[in-house]
């Protein structure tokens, strides 16, 4: 009998029941382990066996079962990158127009335009968000739309501390913004990868939803490359991981972490009125904006200058019946047609024209917006830009070289 049959039976055992336990309670890891120095040598075994066949082998001494006392490995993540979770309060001071009873029709009725107005108001804005150490000496990502024109900004640590922070930049093209804060030798968290994930692996949220500090939460991975229009948010340029993980107001500019306790994103948007569904920048998207911010305040992003939505037969069909409202026809059912050119822009200066149809960017098929958008994206400014389009039934290249995204862009 070999070493390695002896007491198979105990680790059947602990495996069934390690199994059992992996159902009822994801991620426990304590497991069994057969004491070795209970065992008898093979050789003697063996010889026994064959010297005296009728001799029946002595018992087999009883084999020891130890249970390790390991954290499972949700637990293991969070310890590992919940220190370097933060909490962010921001104030921001607005004006508007508080409502005047004198403008109820029934008063004017009194009063007419003597009536006195009241001038607009000043008030503050609280908000709370999520947020994480990227490195010792203060750099912070969270969401832009947690500190987008906040006069203060609070940066609150799992340990307590407290700091002062300094908005560096925020981009709201991708929603990442970067903080500063004055310290050394802080937590950081470790950044993974979201590029190879796939539907049906483990996703962990830390954040402060509802105020509620430290608060962690998991799941899967429940689809990854959302479109921002699938999402609900079609000015952003992400493609957006989507989780089951509980997401809720306050988890915004936490980390999204892998079984691991790596980084692969930024909690940033929850549906309303739907349950289980949340959706992350992906870090590698997150990291590429924040050292633009942290190093130049500000974000370039290409720009063409068009309006564009996916073609199907039947945007196709209702377009040719209506084709003098639109100024165009168009022959194709696949593709991504331009609705408008925007004047004065890199597509204007290129020749692009409405109604042309997007078939590839530098040699890359397309179908959708999206996948426009993010050849756009990846490209650099000034650059040329292969663009293949039908146009009236005829297959061109027009080369256009990207500008800069306005501030605030006419689309």
């Amino acid at each position: 009998m070999k070493k390695e049959t002896i007491g198979m039976s105990f680790k059947q055992l602990g495996i069934y029941a390690a199994v059992l336990a992996a159902g009822g309670a994801a991620g426990w890891a304590g497991g069994y382990y057969l004491n070795a120095e209970n065992r008898p040598n093979q050789e003697s075994v063996i010889s026994t066996a064959l010297e005296s066949p009728s001799q029946v082998p002595q018992p087999l001494p009883t084999t020891s079962v130890v249970v390790q006392n390991n954290p499972n490995f949700i637990a293991d993540a969070v310890e590992k990158v919940g220190p370097a979770v933060v909490r962010i309060d921001s104030e921001r001071t607005v004006t508007g127009q508080v409502p005047d009873p004198l403008q109820n029709p029934f008063f004017r009725r009194f009063f007419g335009d003597e009536a006195p107005s009241t001038p607009p108001q000043e008030r503050v804005e609280q908000g709370t968000g999520s947020g994480f150490i990227l490195t010792d000496d203060g750099h912070v990502v969270t969401n832009a739309h947690v500190v987008e024109g906040a006069d203060t900004v609070i940066v609150t640590l799992k340990d307590g501390r407290e700091f002062k922070g300094e908005v560096i930049g925020v981009d709201p093209v991708t929603d990442v913004a970067a903080i500063k804060i004055e310290a050394t030798n802080l937590p950081t968290v470790i950044l993974g990868s979201s590029e190879d994930l796939i539907p049906g692996q483990w996703a962990i949220a830390i954040g402060n939803p509802l105020g509620l500090d430290n608060t962690v939460t998991a799941g899967i991975i429940s689809a990854t490359g959302r479109s921002s229009s699938q999402v609900g948010v079609p000015d952003r340029r992400v493609r957006f991981i989507q989780t089951d993980a509980a997401i809720n107001p306050g988890n915004s500019g936490g980390p999204l972490l892998n079984d691991r306790g790596e980084v692969i994103g930024i909690n940033t948007a929850i549906r309303a009125n739907a349950q289980g569904l949340g959706f992350a920048i992906p870090i590698e998207t997150a990291k590429r904006i924040a050292e633009q911010l942290f190093t130049n305040g500000r974000v370039e992003h290409p720009y063409l200058g068009i309006q564009m939505v996916d073609l199907t037969p039947n945007l196709r069909d209702k377009i040719n019946q209506d084709s003098s409202k639109f100024g165009f026809k168009v022959t194709l059912d696949q593709g991504v047609l331009i609705i408008e050119v925007l004047p004065n822009t890199p597509a204007s200066e290129a020749g692009l024209k409405n109604g042309d149809v997007i078939l590839k960017v530098n040699g890359t098929s397309v179908t959708t917006a999206s996948e426009v958008q993010e050849q756009v994206e990846s490209s650099t400014i000034g650059d040329a830009l292969t663009l293949e389009v039908n146009r009236n039934g005829e297959t061109q290249s027009i080369e256009v070289r990207p500008g800069t995204l306005p501030a605030e862009p006419a689309n």
